[in-house]
């Protein structure tokens, strides 16, 4: 148990950033009973490494760091195909969408899936620069340079473009 902080402390927090864990799960895992049972693994090591954490930090990126780490460990152990949603799965004339769906919701649905498909590293830089991150805290929360950040987000968009407009 963390000296520095209560369990009522703990759960605070965790409450005020459960979007945190809500994201990265739908992030990395589609069906529901894998978002659940990533969901608890990330609340559990919070927990066990909750002794680690030092004020100076803000809280939200420390939960960033650990709930990326046990997504990303839990993505590459279960590395369960039907637990991902492949762009090819969508129906191509998209008519299987509500008949309010704008296109800009068809064209984030196809986005989200095509940063589904990407490896698990990818996946967490883009989950992070949407949340509009800076390239400093995406850095730290990953344990990269800042210039390796920046890289590699840049690539990723060229790809995403690339795939986005080859398959529309």
């Amino acid at each position: 148990m963390n000296d520095k902080i209560t369990q009522e402390e703990f759960l605070q927090r965790i409450a005020v950033n459960k979007g945190i864990i809500i994201k990265i799960c739908n992030a990395y895992c589609a069906d529901k009973h894998y978002r659940e049972d990533l969901a608890q693994e990330i609340i559990y090591q919070l927990w066990r490494s909750a002794g680690k954490f030092r004020d100076e930090y803000k809280f939200s990126t420390w939960m960033y760091r650990i709930a990326l780490n046990v997504a990303i460990s839990f993505y590459r152990k279960e590395k369960n195909k039907q637990a991902l949603v492949s762009y090819t799965d969508l129906p191509e004339d998209l008519e299987d969408k509500p008949d309010n769906a704008t296109e800009m919701e068809i064209a984030i649905l196809r986005l989200e899936t095509l940063i589904q498909e990407l490896n698990a590293l990818d996946k967490a830089l883009m989950i992070l620069y949407l949340e509009s991150k800076s390239y400093a805290e995406i850095a730290d929360i990953l344990g990269i340079t800042e210039t390796n950040v920046a890289t590699k987000i840049s690539r990723i968009k060229t790809r995403l473009k690339q795939q986005f407009a080859n398959n529309n």
